[in-house]
């Protein structure tokens, strides 16, 4: 199955800071893919139309934004549009040796850095934010040289201090730990990600950094907002969302090689984070593939 997302090249060249892309067309016609440059996507007029970020799919709503980080799979598919208006898409993409990390240390780009941490679970920003943020979105595509440039600057800090994003993706549907806030619970996402395929009692899990059961369930609960049975699931799932799109497994090997006890189990709490069961999301996010 992986052969079919798709690698894209993109037009950008080495010397290029950005690159633009404003478009209205009756259909989208690209198939899910990734490539090594950040992207911020904004469309208009596709409501009702599917988004599919990472191991994420949802629905696109009349003002679609949403930032994606380096090779993070990422495509949307049509909704059936019956009215006379084209969606219009204006896509951004830009490298990410533009920003070095001497830079991205200074106090004010902090933001910025956290941004773009963020940006590779892929980012969905509040319909608040686009009203904040449109008119900048047109502007960086109606201008040239060194003021869009300024634009393009402009628009990554509104957006890395904007409000309510939500972060798409599962944390280890990702290649990498982006674990950059906590020493201790970096140790306790290595363990768990080593650990994963097997039953992980919280008291090991607390003794593998020399803590409290009570001590360490406030601290996981601190810094991702979940229990730690909840953490260690949203792991599992990120294997087994990736083993759902990239191989030809059956739904029973992978509930099993990813730690779970029993098929409805898994099925249970792969549909109450996904709003789909394994097998209807790995047609779904088959369907998105194969629809262009």
């Amino acid at each position: 199955m992986q052969d079919h997302v798709h690698r894209e090249i993109t037009p950008l060249k080495e010397n290029d800071c950005f690159l633009v892309f404003d478009r209205k067309r009756r259909a989208f016609s690209f198939p899910i893919h990734f490539h090594p440059e950040y992207e911020i996507n904004f469309i208009i007029h596709a409501k009702g139309g599917k988004r599919t970020i990472g191991d994420h799919i949802g629905l696109i709503g009349e003002k679609e934004l949403v930032m994606v980080g380096p090779n993070l799979y990422h495509g949307w598919e049509n909704c059936e549009n019956h009215s006379n208006e084209h969606y219009h898409e204006i896509t951004i993409q830009f490298p990410r040796e533009l920003f070095d990390d001497g830079i991205l240390e200074r106090n004010i780009l902090k933001p910025v850095k956290e941004l773009f941490s963020n940006a590779r679970r892929g980012i969905l920003f509040s319909q608040e934010t686009i009203k904040k943020v449109e008119q900048r979105i047109f502007s960086i595509s109606q201008k040239r040289g060194f003021d869009s440039f300024l634009e393009f600057q402009s628009l990554l800090y509104d957006l890395a201090i904007s409000r309510d994003q939500q972060l798409l993706s599962n944390i280890s549907f990702l290649h990498k730990n982006d674990f950059h806030n906590s020493e201790r619970i970096e140790a306790i996402y290595a363990f768990v990600k080593d650990n994963y395929h097997r039953k992980i009692k919280v008291e090991e899990a607390a003794a593998h950094i020399n803590m409290t059961v009570v001590s360490f369930s406030r601290l996981i609960k601190q810094r991702t907002g979940k229990s730690f049975v909840d953490f260690t699931n949203e792991i599992r799932l990120g294997y087994a969302t990736r083993l759902l799109i990239e191989t030809n497994k059956s739904i029973g090997e992978i509930c099993y090689s990813c730690g779970f006890n029993n098929i409805s189990n898994f099925n249970r709490i792969f549909k109450k984070k996904q709003n789909y069961t394994p097998s209807e999301f790995r047609h779904n996010f088959t369907g998105v593939k194969n629809v262009y």
